[in-house]
């Protein structure tokens, strides 16, 4: 075995993958025909614009990634029901498409708070970004500028808010966990408002901490790297917006009167990410938030079984359009994200494919990712003769 190079230790690792229960997770099947056509991926994708689907980049991240970092990236939690759930909720609504429309161009533009995007599909937040690529973050911030995407960077990113804001070429939203120490919450809203971040997102659905991740554990016994070379005991030493503050922990006894704490304390929009229910959402409308997103944290929170696709009729009907609303949570096709602005979304947010794209390409995998995404997009629209974001509406869904 030590004879072998490093990239037949990575084949070998991905063929133990798609011989063992895990593979499940990802709905992937095992059959050799199955294992042939992810071979060629492997072999055939030796640039960006060798990738037909999004999928491709998954294949060949699997292949590319130390075990443990792609456990990370993948994981649900307990019986990964939630993050299965994403996935499946999109086959729950079918598309009504018409025919001769005349339609050959689409504008894609959406406005959020007064600002013009040049597509609807945002880059959600991630953390820890250089697990996955020596540049992380940054890299990603070049694509997003690149292709004019909306980014919003995690409180756990391995760069600082100043720096993806200098290589995005403007400000970012900036993505908050609340720590037990406030001071130090304190300190990374000022630092995001002196980038020139506009919106505040603050997540509120592991404020309970998460159930079982089971699928990283389980990967975790499969890299024999000496991980100690990176990690610590103190998660966040690597973290430059969290690392100032001593002794850092993730605050868990939140409630609704810390909502009101951040708007008192910052003159950034506040978005709040992890809503799911209409109780909640007419608690974020009481507590004066600007903005929604409809997540469960790509199913690695709490194991509801509910994909977000499903949740988010119940948000739209309390808001009513008063603020905007966005969705995350398995999102992997043009289609997929058409599906959600036709219930009403605002825009579309996507975490994992574009992380696909980092792993494997750094700047030009992001930028291929979002490049597919939005070409099928564009194809969707045609289809249905959607010339703008603002056509597109519930007539063109059928359960």
């Amino acid at each position: 075995m030590d004879s072998l190079t490093a990239h037949q230790h990575r084949r070998l690792l991905l063929k133990f993958l798609l011989g063992s229960p895990l593979l499940s997770l990802t709905g992937c099947s095992t059959s050799d025909t199955k294992t042939k056509e992810i071979d060629e991926v492997i072999d055939l994708l030796s640039q960006p614009s060798d990738a037909i689907n999004v999928f491709d980049f998954e294949a060949f991240a699997k292949q590319k990634l130390p075990p443990a970092h792609f456990g990370y990236l993948s994981t649900g939690v307990n019986d990964d029901l939630t993050l299965k759930a994403n996935r499946e909720a999109f086959s729950k609504y079918k598309l009504r498409m018409r025919r001769l429309t005349g339609v050959t161009d689409v504008d894609m533009s959406v406005d959020l708070f007064e600002k013009k995007w040049s597509t609807p599909i945002v880059l959600s937040p991630v953390g820890s970004q250089r697990a996955f690529h020596e540049e992380g973050e940054l890299a990603t911030a070049r694509a997003a500028q690149a292709r004019n995407h909306l980014q919003i960077l995690s409180t756990v990113t391995t760069s600082s808010v100043e720096e993806v804001a200098q290589a995005r070429g403007g400000p970012v939203w900036y993505q908050l966990y609340a720590l037990t120490d406030w001071n130090g919450t304190l300190d990374m809203i000022h630092r995001a408002e002196d980038a020139g971040s506009e919106v505040l997102v603050f997540t509120v659905d592991l404020s309970g901490g998460t159930d079982n991740r089971e699928t990283l554990k389980r990967m975790k016994k499969l890299d024999t790297r000496t991980c100690t070379n990176c990690h610590s005991d103190n998660y966040f030493a690597r973290k430059p917006m969290v690392a100032p503050t001593k002794n850092a922990e993730y605050a868990r006894d939140l409630n609704w009167d810390f909502v009101d704490k951040i708007k008192n304390a910052t003159k950034m929009k506040l978005v709040i990410k992890g809503i799911e229910t209409a109780e909640d959402t007419q608690l974020c409308l009481a507590h004066q938030a600007n903005g929604i997103i409809v997540s469960n944290h790509g199913g690695r929170a709490s194991e509801t079984g509910r994909g977000t696709l499903e949740c988010l009729p119940e948000v739209l009907n309390v808001v009513k359009g008063r603020v905007p609303v966005l969705i995350d949570g398995g999102f992997r096709r043009g289609t997929d994200i058409f599906k959600a602005l036709a219930l009403g979304a605002s825009a579309v947010c996507v975490g994992r494919p574009y992380i696909w794209g980092l792993s494997t390409f750094g700047q030009a995998g992001v930028e291929a990712v979002l490049r597919i995404l939005t070409d099928e997009l564009a194809v969707a629209m045609k289809h249905a003769g959607t010339a703008s974001i603002k056509n597109i509406n519930s007539t063109f869904l059928t359960a």
